[in-house]
């Protein structure tokens, strides 16, 4: 990923926090033919309990995904990158103060990212994917005030929704974010993205603040 010094997010526990708050992820991967795939699915995080370990993401695909036919690969292992995307948003010139100035302004596109390099692999067993999905399904339904469970539908059905899929698990060997935000843009110019994003896009000021490059001290 281009990564221009001013737009990097430095630092393992922030780029932790944004993977929490945006999930799905694109996961890319590389057939034994050399060509390359792409996925689209939830995967959590389940963080290091040190600084000297690595963070895993967990997530699971269909049994009928080709990515799954891998699943007794010689190598126990698959490459893999998965792509985080947070908040987004075409930033037009017409907000720029500069434009009623002299005019000389572009548009451009402020976004969040962050990209994890690392080791998948694939789990065919039964306990590991009841746990997984009971994990993922108290993740989205946590903030329900009546939060859907797997113990609601049968097990036998459960068992059957589980013989579907295969499980995921990347070991992470390495995080890369990015924050796209106009920070090398002057306060005036950031304020002014700031505004128009929660006016023009109806973007709250925490998404807002995040594309604008503002923070509290501004």
């Amino acid at each position: 990923m281009y990564q221009p010094p001013q737009f990097l997010i430095d630092g393992r526990a922030e780029c932790q926090r944004i993977i929490e708050a945006a999930p799905f992820a694109t996961l890319v991967t590389r057939d034994a033919s050399g060509e390359l795939s792409a996925d689209h699915l939830p995967l959590l995080l389940a963080p290091a309990g040190d600084a000297s370990s690595s963070d895993t993401l967990i997530g699971h695909i269909a049994r009928a995904n080709p990515l799954a036919r891998r699943i007794e690969s010689p190598l126990g292992s698959i490459e893999a990158l998965a792509i985080f995307h947070g908040p987004q948003a075409y930033i037009t010139p017409s907000w720029y103060p500069a434009k009623r100035e002299h005019g000389k302004v572009v548009p451009t596109w402020n976004y969040q990212v962050v990209h994890v390099h690392g080791r998948l692999r694939l789990i065919d067993d039964p306990h590991w994917l009841r746990e997984m999905v009971t994990t993922l399904t108290e993740r989205f339904e946590s903030e329900r005030e009546r939060p859907w469970r797997v113990s609601d539908a049968p097990d036998d059905y459960i068992a059957a929704m589980c013989r579907a899929i295969v499980g995921i698990e990347i070991t992470v060997d390495r995080l890369e974010g990015k924050r796209k935000a106009s920070q090398h843009k002057s306060l005036d110019e950031r304020r002014a993205i700031h505004q128009g994003l929660q006016d023009e896009y109806g973007y709250g000021e925490q998404e807002a603040a995040c594309l604008g490059g503002v923070t509290p001290e501004d």
